[in-house]
Parts: structure tokens; C-alpha cells; sequence
């Protein structure tokens, strides 16, 4: 390792700076499609990351951790305007179904969905459909589109339509929606929106139709352990499960090419480290971060205490800003913004708790957890259009995505070889 533990080991930067594979896997990845879960698409890419990883190390053949969940897909979804006119939508993942001849009721437009928003109109929500604006996913303040399902329902709508950010697209995402009773959800276009105004006359009134199968599903966690010399572990993950809008390509395609490429420079290395790496890809994240959820209930008290850190990545391209979300832990704060100096990098550092992939069981579990997201806080950067039709390769940069591979592995391999009382630090809240 270099002299200061958090320098990046030259020997690894340069085989990182000169990896081929970065930019292959990522567009191997982006060509197996959205990845929904449930999907041939997610199956390919998991075929996929079995095979680099295997390629990589041929000795280790990992494990794969089943993950049962409640399996969904829609046969249908329509949406009917007044006028007759059908524009275009896509079903939440996990919605409801209508009944057959669709839902019919009128909307009330509450803009952003903010708390203060619902309260105003209590007396106006229920019975009508809720309308809603989908938000900038990586920014302070963002008020999370189930939080807005959930509010939309304990206000007793009866069904719930959210707007995306890009003009000419619809948006994607999941209901929140584990089982059992919900409300009809559908994501539609700005311009849609639009003329869902409340008029002199009255609220506007559609009929959504949503027909949708559901049933007991199983995919996988895949798991792979490369011990150090003790047997305390940091934890490298990203998930692999998208949506069938475009190719999922920033989210979260950019984040398994990074966990591969960091897999390839340090796996050889690990052995000579104070703690082992283990390499997870998880699934059925954009249905409430199931597969992570299921990983760390499952783990003993003594098993969380193993494991030091975890560093997920989940859209880590698409800006060249990257920002670490540290979960509330602010014992881990200080080591992010050091491993960022000493490589000559500039990383914001956001200390709240934000739930918006696995990180965030892993923080609820008692284990320190960071997120590495791009451009955070930037409505300006490709980012804005993830979770719609637009989210494609053409977004993603390939010096952004090599940036936050150099980061991620100066990461891993600092809290890899990070002496204890470090490491306890980590854990200060």
C-alpha cells in the first residue's frame, strides 16, 4: 500500500486508469436491457456479472442468497383524458389492478405533494385521484414519490398519478407497494399533467386501467468473499434491477461496472489486507430495497459487527459532481472527505439518513453505510432523467464513470487496511 493508507496504491490506479473492461461492462450491462425485476433482462444481466466476475477470479464462485418476493408485471395500462384522448403512461411497479372497465374519478392537483399541500386539501382528496410531481431524486429536501403513494392513500384517494421531469416522457418507479391493498398508480408526461388543471368548472376527470399479474417470485443476492487477514469485512455492493423504460443505464448500470472494475484491481490484493472485501449484487431495490432488506435481517448481532462499511453504488455517473451520502453516521465523514483529499478529488458529503437504495439497511441495521451517487443536489445533470425512457448510455460519461471508480476503490482498500480504532470511529452517530 502507498505510505498514506489513504492514497489510492499507484500499482491499483494504474490498472484501473488502464482497465478496457470499465467501458465494456458498462455497455454489456446497459445491453441486457432495463433489468426489471422478474425479467429475462435481469436474468441476462446476472448471467452477465457471473461471468466478469468469475472471469476476474476463477477460483471463487461466490454464493447466491435466494430472495423471495411478491413477483408483479402489468398486462396493461391505459390512461382516458375527457376529451378521449389517451396519453401515454406506465404502471408503478407493485400497483393495483382496476377492475375491468378501469377506474373513472376526477383529479386534484397537488403540485409537488409536500406535506402542507395534502393538509390544505384534506377535505377535497378523498374520492379523487391524486396527482403529483416526481422530484429530483438526488437532492436535499426531495420528498420520495412513495412517501406521496402513502400520503395520497391515508388521505383516502383512490388512485394516484405522478408527472415526470421531461417533456414527451412518462416516468417509472416503483408504489412502495409491498401487498395487499393499495390504489391504482400510474406515471404520465409534464405535459399530461398539464391538462389535468382544475378549471372554473370543476376538477378534470379520466379513467385509468391497470390489468396486472401477481404471484410468489424468487431472483438472487450474489455474494462473493475475498478474506483479509482478519475476519472483519467492508462490504461492496450495487444493485442490479432497473426498470423497462430504456436501458437503466445510470441507474444502476454505471454502478455494477464500477463494483467489477474495483472487484478485478483489488481481488488479487485483498489477501494482504486487515480486512476482506465482500462483493454483493442485490436485486429487487426499486421494490423497496427487498434484496438488501432480506440480506441484513437475516444477519446476527455478531455478523453486523463484522462487517466495518459498507460502500454501495448506485448511479455514480451522469455529472462529474459525486457526493457521498454517509446515512447519519458521522464517524464516516471524515475518513469519505480524507480519501477524497488525499487523491485529489472534490467529494461533497451529505450526513442525513436518505432511503433511497441499499446503503440505507445496512445504516438501519447498525452497520456504517455510504452511498456514492452523481450529481446530487444538480437539476442541471443527466440524473434528472433517471427513472424515464431517457435514462441511456449516451448520459454517461466515460471519464464520470472512471473518476468514481478511482474514488470507490481508494475507498474500499483505505477501510479495507484502516486500523480499529478508525474503524470505530465509523460508527459514531
Amino acid at each position: 500500500m502507498a505510505a498514506d493508507p489513504l492514497v489510492l496504491d499507484g500499482a491499483i490506479a494504474a490498472e484501473l486508469l488502464a482497465d478496457a473492461g470499465l467501458w465494456r461492462d458498462f455497455n454489456d450491462i446497459c445491453d441486457c436491457g432495463g433489468r426489471l425485476s422478474g425479467t429475462e433482462s435481469e436474468k441476462r444481466a446476472f448471467a452477465l456479472l457471473r461471468e466478469r466476475v468469475k472471469a476476474a477470479s476463477p477460483a471463487n464462485s461466490g454464493r447466491s442468497i435466494p430472495v423471495p418476493y411478491g413477483g408483479w408485471r402489468a398486462r396493461k395500462a391505459a390512461l382516458r383524458l375527457a376529451d378521449g384522448s389517451h396519453p401515454a403512461c406506465h404502471p408503478l411497479v407493485r400497483t393495483i389492478a382496476t377492475q375491468a372497465a378501469g377506474l373513472t374519478a376526477e383529479v386534484i392537483d397537488l403540485g409537488r405533494g409536500t406535506p402542507e399541500e395534502f393538509e390544505a386539501h384534506l377535505a377535497e382528496i378523498k374520492g379523487r385521484i391524486v396527482l403529483v410531481r416526481h422530484e429530483l431524486m438526488f437532492a436535499a429536501g426531495t420528498i420520495h414519490r412513495r412517501r406521496k403513494y402513502d400520503a395520497a392513500r391515508a388521505h383516502g384517494a383512490v388512485g394516484f398519478l405522478i408527472a415526470g421531469p421531461l417533456s414527451g416522457h412518462v416516468v417509472a418507479g416503483s408504489s412502495g407497494r409491498q401487498a395487499g391493498d393499495g390504489i391504482p398508480a400510474l406515471g404520465i408526461a409534464p405535459e399530461t399533467a398539464a391538462r389535468l388543471a382544475r378549471r372554473a368548472a370543476g376538477f378534470p376527470t379520466v379513467t385509468m386501467t391497470i390489468e396486472t399479474e401477481e404471484s410468489p417470485a424468487e431472483t438472487e443476492t450474489l455474494l462473493y468473499d475475498y478474506p483479509g487477514k482478519t475476519d472483519e469485512w467492508v462490504v461492496l455492493s450495487a444493485h442490479v434491477d432497473g426498470h423497462d423504460l430504456a436501458e437503466s443505464a445510470m441507474d444502476n448500470g454505471t454502478g455494477l461496472a464500477s463494483v467489477l472494475a474495483v472487484t478485478r484491481a483489488l481481488a488479487p490484493r485483498v489477501a494482504g489486507f486487515r480486512r476482506g472485501l465482500r462483493v454483493m449484487f442485490f436485486s429487487v431495490e426499486e421494490w423497496a430495497l427487498t434484496g438488501s432488506a432480506q440480506y441484513v435481517e437475516a444477519l446476527s448481532a455478531a455478523e453486523r459487527a463484522k462487517i466495518a462499511l459498507n460502500v454501495n453504488l448506485d448511479s455514480v455517473a451522469g455529472s462529474p459532481n459525486l457526493a457521498a451520502l454517509s446515512s447519519g453516521y458521522a464517524g464516516v465523514e471524515p475518513f469519505i472527505l480524507g480519501t477524497a483529499e488525499a487523491n485529489g478529488l472534490n467529494v461533497r458529503t451529505v450526513r442525513p439518513l436518505m432511503t433511497n437504495s441499499d446503503h440505507a439497511n445496512f445504516a438501519q441495521g447498525g452497520i456504517p453505510a455510504l452511498r456514492l451517487v452523481a450529481g446530487f443536489d444538480d437539476p442541471n445533470a443527466n440524473l434528472r432523467v433517471v427513472l424515464t425512457p431517457a435514462d441511456t448510455r449516451d448520459k454517461v460519461g466515460q471519464g464520470e464513470l472512471r473518476t468514481a471508480t478511482l474514488f470507490t476503490a481508494a475507498l474500499v482498500a483505505a477501510a479495507c487496511n484502516a486500523d480499529p480504532a478508525e474503524a470505530a470511529r465509523w460508527r459514531v452517530q
